[in-house]
């Protein structure tokens, strides 16, 4: 029996050569190994199809949570603005109810200096209440505060 080198089909490295038998049958031993690594090539092809489609799924998902990231900043962002506008909207509010109190606070001194020059050329006692000042003691409201009271029969149902 003569044999004959041949080169092995492509996909494998490359130079080696199976042996392969010059007769009508062929050696049995070589055809299982050439269908081994038939099989073996056709498994590491789908392996390799499916390693590259779980790579383009997980590439897509990557891509879609990027969208959606993208998607919440700029909810976040709108948020934020439209946040920032309230703020600067209370805070001019905010001076111009200051500046409206200061010139309050001046005129009410000046009716009270007023009432005291009264009081003292009349001679008559005057209740002059002392005004807090608010931004001194914000704690303490301009206004005496009345106790508020409730009985049970309000809470009947």
């Amino acid at each position: 029996m003569s044999s004959t080198q041949v080169p092995m089909s492509s996909g494998s490295s490359g130079n080696a050569k199976l042996p392969v038998s010059s007769g009508s049958e062929g050696d049995p031993q070589y055809v299982v190994i050439d269908e081994r690594k038939k099989r073996r090539m056709i498994s590491n092809r789908e392996s390799a199809r499916r390693s590259r489609m779980r790579k383009q799924q997980h590439l897509d998902e990557l891509l879609n949570q990027v969208a959606q990231l993208q998607q919440d900043n700029s909810g976040i962002l709108q948020r934020i603005n439209a946040t920032a506008e309230v703020y600067v909207n209370v805070e001019s509010e905010n001076s111009i109810l200051r500046a409206q109190m200061t010139e309050l606070s001046d005129r009410l001194q000046s009716l009270n200096s007023v009432l005291h020059i009264i009081e003292e050329v009349s001679g008559f006692s005057m209740d002059i209440p002392e005004i807090p000042d608010p931004l001194l003691k914000p704690w303490q409201l301009p206004c005496p505060s009345l106790p508020i009271t409730a009985s049970s029969s309000m809470f009947q149902f």
